[in-house]
């Protein structure tokens, strides 16, 4: 009898701890409201220095954010990997506005669309691409479990974007992709694990990103939940992800005549990622919080017209995503 006591007692205390690690588990899927938007503003810094073979080092600072909104249209129904009905959505996605800035050798290029009467400085030809971002819109269809599945409207923005410079089209449409667009159009950054996830549990994601004539990169990302967020008493019900990018260029194989020079070799890798995290709200299903900063170093093989030469790159990156109910970008008077 005491012997069946203890194995009673040992099978409710395995049960309780298998209940409450279910409970712990989340699936970060991101979830929609028909009708009701949110906002996003992603915010990507880079600060390179160049040193081209035999010369000095020229530092490069660009800063560029992007106001997003996300308006849920319509909700139908799919079967999940397990052969079970779970809810679609198709969302418009629009570009509310964009802010860049520019430092390249001392000059500075800049362009604030939620600020009219700041104006535009250095190229005309850049602010005008920018301009034409603004207001773009894209469906996106999201399948079961908020995985991006189609994104519609890629042609409508080609050819928004080469109408500022024609030659520019053959480039946009390399670097616009199917498989590019559905990454942009992601509010969760490709946090979508492929099953729920209890704390210290990783999965890991894998992805090549092309950018046409320009080359392209091989990208790991290592995601590990950590459970509740304890480093901001004020973000204590929200979920935290830590995340481990591994990034590796490699050059591209071929095209590149529309460009003013061609990378022909050279690597370019991840040497130390500084910071990486994802704060998610469990509450709303969404991404709440982003912040990934890694340093990348190598060396390319460049041709400008006839010369070849050799450039050396150090590159720190920043890229920070934040999300609203309301739109980040405050009415200013022209």
């Amino acid at each position: 009898m005491p012997r069946l006591r203890m194995a009673f007692a040992v099978a409710l205390v395995i049960g309780l701890v298998s209940f409450a690690a279910g409970q712990d588990k989340q699936k970060f899927e991101t979830k929609f409201e028909k009708d009701k938007s949110f906002y996003q503003k992603l915010t990507t810094e880079v600060e390179q220095t160049l040193k081209v073979q035999g010369g000095a080092d020229v530092p490069l600072k660009h800063k560029q954010t992007f106001f997003f909104k996300w308006t849920p249209e319509s909700q139908a129904t799919a079967k999940d990997k397990d052969g079970k009905d779970r809810p679609t959505w198709t969302v418009k996605m629009q570009i509310e506005g964009v802010q860049f800035n520019m430092n390249i050798a001392q000059q500075t290029i800049d362009y604030d669309s939620t600020n009219p009467s700041a104006g535009t400085s250095g190229n005309p030809g850049l602010s005008d691409f920018f301009k034409n971002l603004v207001g773009a819109e894209l469906k996106v269809t999201f399948g079961p479990g908020g995985v991006v599945d189609k994104v519609d409207g890629r042609e409508e923005l080609q050819k928004k974007l080469a109408a500022v410079n024609p030659q520019m089209e053959s480039i946009l449409k390399s670097v616009l992709t199917d498989e590019a667009l559905k990454e942009m159009t992601d509010p969760s950054l490709g946090l979508t694990p492929p099953d729920a996830k209890g704390p210290n549990e990783t999965w890991k994601k894998t992805t090549t990103l092309s950018l046409g004539p320009i080359g392209s990169y091989d990208r790991t990302f290592d995601y590990t939940y950590k459970g509740k967020e304890t480093g901001d008493p004020l973000k204590k019900d929200l979920d935290r992800i830590e995340v481990k990018p591994t990034l590796t260029y490699k050059p591209p194989t071929g095209g590149g005549d529309n460009l003013p020079f061609r990378i022909k070799g050279g690597k370019l890798d991840t040497k130390e990622v500084k910071q990486g995290y994802i704060l998610f709200d469990p509450k709303v299903g969404r991404v709440k919080e982003a912040k990934i900063n890694i340093l990348m170093t190598g060396d390319l093989d460049v041709t400008i017209g006839t010369a070849e030469t050799k450039v050396s790159l150090q590159q720190d990156q920043k890229t920070e995503l934040e999300t609203a109910d309301t739109s980040f970008i405050t009415k200013k008077l022209p």
